[in-house]
């Protein structure tokens, strides 16, 4: 018997958004996946061929890249800052929108001009990413990782400045912060581990449906 395809999903905000276009693909959760006093992490689905895992996003590029899962959903920001050879993204599923931005207090900003920075030290959860898009720059990044709770970081001199993701701006708005740079648009993509795309006749079956799905 041919094991099931796994794919990987993302808590958080991405999942809400993501749940219509995987049922347009086929793939609708048991009722269990939707309890939320529930701790599994891995679910049937409609497809009996399909089963799904809910991890962290940063998790799912790990799953995919390494094909211990052979496709799944996750924003841009994890495949630019892991940039795994073996993590395939074909399809765009214009959901997820938002962006990686550079914020400062307001107060360093009222007179801060960031074409001046040669050294900046940072708090982010993209050290990758953000010391690319300064080496590009010619900056010098100093990265301090976390995980979470960047706004904070400033306000304890952690870092003078945090890299994050910005949706609506109101968490750096509520905790004195104000965005400076914008250092990329994301969205979430559909992802396929390249080796399992390549050979497994139902996951490039699968990312046709998505496709067919984010046209609709």
């Amino acid at each position: 018997m041919t094991a099931p395809i796994i794919f990987a999903i993302p808590k958080g905000r991405i999942l809400d958004e993501a749940l219509p276009l995987m049922q347009a693909a086929g793939i609708e959760p048991e009722a269990a996946f939707f309890d939320k006093e529930s701790r599994a992490l891995m679910f049937d689905t409609s497809d009996p061929g399909v089963r799904i895992i809910r991890v962290r996003a940063f998790d799912v590029a790990t799953f995919v890249a390494h094909g211990a899962a052979q496709a799944g959903i996750v924003g841009s920001d994890v495949i630019d800052e892991f940039d795994y050879s073996e993590l395939y993204a074909p399809v765009d599923l214009d959901i997820g929108h938002c962006r990686i931005s550079v914020a400062e207090p307001a107060e360093l900003a009222a007179t801060d001009d960031p074409r001046s920075w040669s050294h900046v030290r940072v708090a982010t959860k993209y050290p990758n990413l953000t010391r690319k898009h300064f080496a590009a720059r010619g900056v010098q990044a100093e990265c301090v990782k976390l995980n979470g709770a960047m706004e904070i970081a400033p306000l304890l001199g952690l870092s003078s400045r945090i890299v994050d993701l910005v949706s609506s701006g109101k968490t750096l708005k509520e905790n004195g912060l104000v965005e400076v740079e914008k250092i990329a648009q994301v969205s979430a993509r559909l992802v396929a581990n390249r080796a399992a795309f390549k050979t497994d006749e139902r996951v490039s079956a699968l990312v046709e449906k998505f496709r067919a799905a984010v046209n609709a």
